[in-house]
């Protein structure tokens, strides 16, 4: 005759056993890292969550972790905010536009609405060593622009990477000026320059291994945060690529090996263990 304590050990290993599947099975949907972006701010892994901030940045101080594929919808705007309009080939012009959310922000100008679009390099000089991008001005001059006047003003000078993702999700992302990246820090990834532009270069835009995009909220929702792929990342055309990382790469390779702090969404993102601190970001006119 079964006793309690039976049935108790009973219970507990058929407890065991389905935890156990179930994180076979979320490894093996891990690998396919099917990732799909919605305007809500939420980026649905098969299987799981990955949070929103993940991949975007600039202001949004309701983005929080999803605990379901269908988010709660938001209270809409009492007032539509200002789409920005994509770059206008025929004057060379860029607009950009308030940021309406009202989100922590570090506010520098505006960039110059006139795009120079000659080739152009960018040098992260990190604090773990210069990472060197060469820029696509020619497919996405507004960002290109937005950058080379961000670095002119000194804005991202002293700022922290903020996020690393896991084997599954390999990207840096940086760019938010008032993140402390020390994993307890609960607006990392909210901060923005202030004003938002338009996405470019999205078509049969892929996220290989060095490939360096915009973070973004929506579309036409980009600031001034960024991440950096040291992998490969099946994702939706939604995030401008604007550039290719031609030296470094194994800088974040090596960070990635440490690990994350916790305190993150619960995502197997974080602040990475070994800092990765912008000294300055400087942009030469020759690729």
């Amino acid at each position: 005759m079964a006793t309690g304590k039976d049935r108790q050990r009973q219970l507990a290993r058929e407890h065991y056993e389905r935890q156990a599947q179930r994180r076979l099975e979320r490894e093996a949907r891990k690998k396919r890292v099917a990732i799909i972006g919605t305007t809500a701010g939420v980026l649905v892994v098969v299987g799981g969550i990955f949070a929103a901030v993940a991949l975007i940045g600039g202001g949004d101080s309701q983005t929080q972790a999803a605990s379901s594929a269908t988010p709660a919808p938001s209270a809409p705007p009492s007032s539509a905010p200002p789409t920005p309009k994509p770059y206008d080939a025929a004057s060379g012009t860029c607009d950009y536009v308030a940021d309406a959310a009202g989100g922590p922000s570090k506010n520098v100008g505006v960039p110059p609405a006139k795009a120079d679009t000659s080739p152009k390099s960018m040098t992260l000089a990190t604090s773990q060593g210069d990472i060197v991008v060469k820029l696509a001005t020619d497919k996405a001059p507004c960002t290109v622009n937005s950058f080379a006047f961000l670095a002119k003003k000194k804005y991202f000078d002293g700022s922290k990477c903020h996020r690393m993702g896991p084997d599954a999700f390999p990207m840096l992302q940086c760019g938010d000026p008032l993140a402390k990246a020390d994993g307890k820090n609960p607006t990392d990834g909210q901060g923005g320059p202030g004003y938002r532009f338009s996405d470019e270069n999205l078509k049969d835009a892929k996220y290989t291994r060095g490939v360096v995009a915009m973070a973004n909220g929506g579309p036409g929702t980009n600031g001034s945060q960024f991440f950096i792929i040291f992998g490969d990342l099946t994702l939706p055309p939604n995030y401008t690529p604007f550039g290719t990382v031609t030296k470094g790469l194994e800088i974040l390779d090596k960070v990635a090996k440490k690990g994350v702090l916790p305190g993150g969404m619960g995502d197997g993102t974080g602040a990475p263990k070994e800092p990765v601190e912008i000294n300055r970001v400087t942009i030469s006119g020759k690729s």
